[in-house]
This record gives C-alpha cells, sequence and structure tokens, in this order.
C-alpha cells in the first residue's frame, strides 16, 4: 500500500515537510545540549565577559528561521519565487536586446 503513496506528489511534499520537521527538531535538541554548556563555560572561566549571548542569540535566530520554514508555509525566496525571479530576468534580458 505504500508504495501507491510513492508516485503521489503530495506525498512527495508531505515527506520533505516531515524531513524538515525531523531536521528541526534535531537542531533544537543540539541548541538545547550545547547553549547550557557554553553558559556554564562562560560563567565557571571568564565571568567578566558574557560571551554565550552571542552564540545563544545568533543560533536561535537561525533556528527560528528553521522552524518557521519547517512548520510554515513561508517559502521566503524557495523555488516558487526562483522560477518567478528567473522569468522575469529573462523577459527583462528579451527587452534589452535590439530587434534585427
Amino acid at each position: 500500500m505504500e508504495s501507491n503513496y510513492r508516485h503521489d506528489p503530495g506525498y512527495e511534499r508531505a515527506r520533505k515537510k516531515v524531513k524538515a520537521m525531523q531536521s528541526f527538531y534535531y537542531s533544537l535538541a543540539a541548541y538545547c545540549i550545547v547553549v547550557p554548556v557554553l553558559i556554564y563555560i562562560n560563567l565557571a572561566f571568564f565571568q567578566a565577559f558574557h560571551w554565550f549571548w552571542f552564540s545563544a542569540i545568533g543560533w536561535g535566530t537561525g533556528l527560528l528561521i528553521h522552524g518557521l520554514s519547517a512548520f510554515c508555509n513561508i517559502e521566503f525566496m524557495g523555488k516558487e519565487w526562483q522560477e518567478k525571479k528567473a522569468r522575469q530576468l529573462m523577459e527583462k534580458e528579451k527587452q534589452k536586446q535590439p530587434i534585427k
């Protein structure tokens, strides 16, 4: 029965969405493990300057964007945008070419 679904385009999109969600969960788990370790290292050995904020905020921002792309239908600069932009550029180039 699963082989019938493999030829369905909707199944392929759903499979890609599940992979994106899985990738997000792995990244979230890594963030939840690594950032506390960095905080501990920072506070245990370098108390004068709290540098852990840079990695926590930077990585957190990337994680937020990753989560939005995995769970929301935000296709910012996705395939559809790329194809639309390519068509626009091709039309622009056609207009620039001199008529022979």
